[in-house]
């Protein structure tokens, strides 16, 4: 069983306009929401391609009791923490002349920080049934800084692997616990490493990653948006990946892979075919609007058509990153 840590969930809305102009009023041609944050996408996407998954979420107010319906109504089990306070939105606002997405996320009501060792305690009981624990996106305001650290260290004391999507300080923190695997994307990797994203799109990058989370036996993905993604493999092997296919809703995309990556990792299958598997739910979930939302037959024949290479080995070190 996969658990997914959602400490910062939202109801995720996207509108889709004919045109964004700036100091004009929109009338969306459609009207997408779901129960999102990128820890209840990743879940859904997970569930959708066949894996056992268990949510847990903070919830709070009208906002998290409508997330809990959905959960519901997708059939996605979860164990909620209830607070005070509503649970925050998130809009994006797709273009359809131009393809771009402009995007408005809330931080989320503060929590208490009394709250933290109840949820430590909600995520431990969790996971006594669980192979893997996902944590990915944000912390609400009032969550300690080395709030994922202490989960990660939990994980570990219980026996469960660990996937981190986090970014900031959550990351930095984290890393320190070593998790087995992180993801991030390149704006997160450039702000980790102090470059520009156009420096990080290298496998000596996702190598450097590896080594912060631990070196030996850990692992380490960069995902680069519509180029693909840069990976070291736990044995320290360095792949590259990419599908040729660009869907116009990417948002969640990176959730959709998280999940997609965590049920192949659950499976045990090779290296190559799990970021293939991530890569195909990716691509799907940019197919259709709504975050996290995908077909599943779609991502397993996208699957086949991604591009997965093993990259020849390097006898020079990893370039130092500044």
């Amino acid at each position: 069983m996969i658990s997914c840590l959602a400490a910062n969930p939202s109801i995720d809305r996207l509108f889709e306009v004919d045109r964004v102009v700036r100091g004009e009023t929109h009338r969306p041609t459609k009207f997408v929401q779901v129960a999102g944050g990128k820890g209840l996408n990743a879940a859904r996407a997970a569930a959708t391609l066949g894996a056992d998954v268990r949510a847990v979420a903070i919830l709070g107010g009208h906002a998290g009791g409508w997330i809990a319906n959905e959960l519901d109504s997708e059939k996605v089990p979860y164990r909620a923490l209830w607070i005070d306070g509503e649970t925050r939105s998130s809009l994006s606002v797709a273009d359809r002349r131009s393809g771009e997405m402009t995007e408005f996320y809330e931080r989320g009501e503060a929590i208490p920080e009394s709250l933290w060792p109840k949820l430590m305690a909600v995520v431990a009981d969790d996971l006594a049934g669980a192979d893997l624990l996902t944590i990915s996106g944000s912390l609400p305001p009032g969550a300690p800084l080395d709030g994922y650290k202490r989960i990660v260290e939990l994980a570990h004391d219980i026996g469960t692997r660990v996937v981190l999507d986090a970014a900031g300080d959550y990351l930095e923190q984290a890393l320190e616990a070593g998790p087995d695997v992180v993801k991030i994307n390149a704006a997160e990797a450039a702000a980790l490493f102090g470059l520009q994203q156009t420096e990080i799109h290298t496998c000596a990058t996702a190598s450097e990653l590896r080594a912060r989370a631990g070196g030996d036996g850990h692992a380490a993905i960069i995902t680069l948006g519509d180029q693909g993604i840069v990976a070291a493999a736990p044995n320290g092997s360095e792949w590259k990946g990419s599908i040729d296919t660009l869907g116009r809703y990417p948002v969640g995309s990176g959730d959709a892979f998280l999940g997609g990556f965590a049920l192949a990792l659950d499976r045990a299958l090779p290296w190559p075919e799990t970021l293939a598997l991530a890569l195909g739910a990716a691509a799907a979930n940019a197919e259709l609007p709504g975050a996290g939302r995908l077909d599943a037959a779609r991502a397993y024949e996208l699957l086949r058509a991604a591009d997965v290479r093993r990259m020849a080995d390097n006898p020079k070190p990893p370039h130092e990153l500044r």
